[in-house]
């Protein structure tokens, strides 16, 4: 068994994407043409009724005229011939909504981590015309390395996020700030603070990681700040956070989506097997964040 590196992403559904439409379009996914490959979801296992419910699939690169090399028996010599629809590569990857979680494999120099988010995301939106609908797939931050790379910061310059509501996962430590973007009505929601002052920005956000990855039930005195709150919304897989600070003079910039986390596991994984791991993967995530739905 030749092991490969999976990411674990939520996938973000806006304006008319939902759980339902989302799965109906790995299902029956349309193919996206870009440059000199072709794009599709291949060997989908419906498991929508299944409990858990879940999409397993292929995304799939290829070649609508490709050149394959073929020997000539008569002449013993090889001679070059067309290939219709000749794959490249494909990134084995399982959808499981009660997390709105994605686990996929990064494919060396064909289908590298940030190439499957984007063709990912165009195939569900062209899956609807691209109308009134949207798909965005974010990171789940590895908090452990997060909490390494935030602790060499001495000062805090600017922190900022882009989150968006999650469905269904939450997060406890941002709750409240869930539970204004739902009031608000909101799509989503943009923080950003900056400091010129020396001492920087007063933020808590490296006391509130560590604490969390020490005791997932960590509850701080006071409720996280809002800008703080967002980044560990954006870090739990709802958006985008970016921390900049210095140290010892040099200038650091952190985002939640450069500490991806993932995991070990067969290339080419039965369905069964992937879901069974994925399944662990996104349990064990919960756990160590106190997810509520």
């Amino acid at each position: 068994m030749s092991n490969g590196r999976y990411y674990l992403s939520r996938v973000i559904k806006l304006g008319e994407l939902n759980q339902e439409t989302l799965m109906a379009a790995l299902c029956d996914s349309p193919v996206v043409e870009v440059g000199k490959f072709d794009w599709t979801v291949t060997d989908v296992l419906d498991g929508r009724n299944e409990n858990p419910p879940y999409v397993f699939g292929r995304l799939s690169k290829y070649a609508k005229q490709g050149h394959v090399t073929l020997v000539d028996e008569k002449l013993k010599s090889q001679i070059d011939a067309l290939a219709e629809n000749l794959l490249e590569a494909s990134s084995p990857f399982i959808y499981l909504p009660e997390f709105s979680g994605l686990a996929f494999l990064h494919v060396w120099n064909n289908i590298q981590e940030d190439v499957f988010t984007r063709r990912f995301e165009a195939i569900i939106e062209a899956a609807y015309n691209n109308f009134f609908v949207k798909c965005e797939v974010e990171p789940v931050t590895d908090y452990k390395v997060f909490a390494q790379k935030l602790r060499t910061i001495d000062t805090f310059t600017e922190i900022s996020a882009k989150v968006y509501p999650p469905n269904p996962l939450f997060g406890r430590l941002w709750g409240d700030l869930n539970s204004y973007v739902k009031k608000r009505n909101a799509s989503n929601v943009t923080v950003k603070e900056t400091s010129s002052i020396s001492q920087g920005i007063n933020t808590n956000i490296i006391n509130l990681v560590v604490n969390v990855l020490q005791n997932p039930k960590y509850q701080p005195e006071n409720p996280p700040d809002i800008t703080d709150a967002a980044i560990l919304m954006a870090a739990d897989g709802y958006g985008k956070g970016t921390v900049t600070g210095f140290e010892n003079g040099h200038e650091i910039v952190i985002k939640t989506s450069d500490n991806h986390k993932s995991f070990l596991f067969d290339k080419t994984p039965t369905p069964e097997a992937l879901l069974e791991k994925a399944i662990k993967e996104f349990q064990k995530i919960s756990t160590e964040r106190d997810m509520e739905h």
